[in-house]
């Protein structure tokens, strides 16, 4: 079924299916943010074999063709404008972390952002960075009005991450996630375009 809204768009159709994907410069940290290419499948293979990666996120691969398919599926979600995946490397390509946009919703301008880093990656401001960066870019460059995330409440690191790259903290989603041990409060952060 067609939704007719009473309203314009917030966003205009294509304005990501016709960019190319985007490579995206941290300001002066050596970090970009990348494409997934098939090299990477052992790197991002690996983040789901650490315990504190797998406690938050319970969809993971289970081997490296598998991850080479959702790189795919990635490919094709940024075709469609249904998501943005990108490696967080190192100039030099080693891979530090994820970062993703997914739930575009170019109606009301909002998407979810979702992101994980490697434990060696872990303190340095890896994911604050990258996060900053892509939502610079989602906000200023590409047009969204509201980006949002959520994490397990007992997630304490990822909070930290949101509140430094300025996601303001918006509430508590009760009972929302299952999580291995059984479901959690996800805390909601949001940014929006002029915070």
């Amino acid at each position: 079924m067609t939704r007719v809204l009473s309203t314009p768009p917030a966003m205009i159709s294509g304005c990501l299916a016709t960019a190319p994907r985007h490579v995206l410069a941290v300001a002066d940290s050596g970090l970009l943010l990348r494409p997934w290419e098939a090299a990477d499948a052992g790197a991002f293979l690996s983040a789901y074999a650490d315990e504190e990666t797998r406690r938050w996120h319970t969809h993971r691969p289970s081997t490296e063709t598998q991850v080479r398919e959702w790189f795919e599926g990635y490919r094709r979600d940024w075709e469609r404008e249904k998501g943005c995946h990108w490696a967080v490397a190192r100039v030099s390509g080693e891979v530090l972390g994820r970062m993703a946009l997914r739930g575009l919703d170019f109606d009301d301008g909002v998407a979810n952002v979702a992101y994980w880093v490697l434990p060696d990656a872990r303190g340095a401001g890896v994911a604050t960075r990258a996060l900053a960066a892509v939502s610079a870019w989602a906000l200023d460059d590409i047009g969204f009005h509201r980006l949002e995330l959520d994490h397990s409440t007992r997630n304490h690191a990822s909070c930290r991450v949101a509140t430094k790259a300025g996601y303001r903290l918006e509430g508590t989603k009760r009972n929302a996630a299952v999580h291995d041990d059984g479901r959690h409060d996800m805390h909601l952060h949001a940014r929006v375009r002029g915070d």
